[in-house]
């Protein structure tokens, strides 16, 4: 079978005895080229199958339009929140996304990075594996000059500097261990994951700093880590039972492990929260159909995805420096009923 030729702006010039240069601006809409040849121009092309070939384009530009987008996990419920912010953004500005999974492992980061560099992206948006414990694998992509905006998950890097946007998980594992200890809570648990994520870290610096402020002994048989899954809840009650005196209240460092822990309470038969009280992060939609729901720091997952591709789009049209940056987004507690030890009706009501 014959493959027909290609039609090409050369192909509509010559029926239509224009020049190529003219033919390219008409297809473009140049203010310079009258409305009648650029009508006739388009109509032309239209009735001769011509397909614009956004790749060449590109590639005359030395631009793909194309950035990268690297995350930890693609069934997280914070994580597509992201993409949804991110796509909505980009999708405004006429550039595709290249979507990969770490799966929360650094040797796959290394690999999804090394299929954005040969796809020839012209920028990355990444959040961290929770096992990434610096940026030198980002090295070959910040020394070709390929701008790197990191979102949630972040690193230093010695040498080069990249945007960041981000909460200040610090002040919020403040504020949620802050509000069980006002609660009443004495003993709270914290359950968190692989401390080499900075959001773990400053998860739990938090709940230490807060622990202080309230004049609250530190326990360190209450710091549990482990994974953040759905069968972290299990883990948690096993590790209760082990406990000399069990807590009265747990600070989870995701909602899928507290949701998790609010059940596997309820089948050992202990009551929340009067028993134990129990706060997560992220605030996604399982936290408000759990029973009891679950209070937890709200975490602005569309919305840092439209900063940080917003970030990144800036960089790569800017004509000047680029100005590096670290973005905080704000962060807040929605109180539900998993932490109320003292009911206050109008609040618990707000947060369902």
């Amino acid at each position: 079978m014959s493959v027909k030729k290609e039609v090409t702006i050369y192909d509509i010039a010559k029926t239509l005895k224009l020049s190529a240069s003219t033919v390219s601006r008409g297809l473009r809409d140049h203010p310079a080229i009258r409305r009648e040849t650029v009508r006739r121009i388009k109509e032309t092309a239209q009735a001769m199958g011509y397909q614009h070939n956004p790749f060449a384009s590109n590639l005359r530009k030395n631009r793909s339009n194309t950035i990268g987008v690297i995350l930890p996990r693609l069934d997280s419920n914070f994580q597509s929140a992201v993409v949804a912010g991110i796509e909505k953004k980009v999708n405004q500005k006429g550039y595709n996304l290249i979507i990969s999974q770490s799966r929360e492992s650094v040797a796959r980061e290394m690999i999804n990075l090394d299929t954005m560099f040969n796809s020839r992206v012209d920028g990355i948006l990444a959040s961290l594996a929770c096992d990434t414990c610096n940026l030198e694998h980002f090295d070959k992509i910040l020394r070709k000059g390929i701008p790197v905006v990191l979102f949630d998950r972040v690193k230093d890097h010695p040498d080069y500097q990249c945007s960041r946007v981000v909460i200040d998980n610090v002040q919020a594992g403040f504020d949620a261990t802050a509000h069980l200890l006002e609660q009443g809570c004495r003993r709270i648990m914290f359950v968190g994951d692989n401390p080499a994520s900075n959001v773990y870290a400053d998860r739990q610096q938090g709940y230490s700093q807060a622990l202080f402020s309230y004049h609250s002994s530190m326990d360190p048989g209450l710091i549990f880590i482990t994974t953040l899954d759905e069968d972290s809840g299990s883990r948690v009650v096993e590790r209760l039972r082990k406990l000399p005196q069990m807590p009265d209240g747990i600070f989870a460092a995701n909602d899928t492990s507290a949701v998790s822990i609010i059940y596997e309470l309820k089948n050992a038969g202990i009551r929340v929260p009067e028993e134990i009280a129990v706060v997560g992060f992220n605030d996604v939609h399982i936290s408000k159909v759990i029973d009891p729901p679950l209070t937890t720091v709200h975490y602005p997952g569309e919305k840092m995805g439209e900063v940080a591709a917003s970030t990144l789009i800036d960089i790569l049209n800017s004509t000047g420096p680029v100005v590096n940056q670290t973005i905080v987004l704000g962060h807040w507690l929605v109180i539900r009923k998993s932490s109320m030890k003292k009911p206050q009706p109008q609040m618990v009501q707000q947060g369902v």
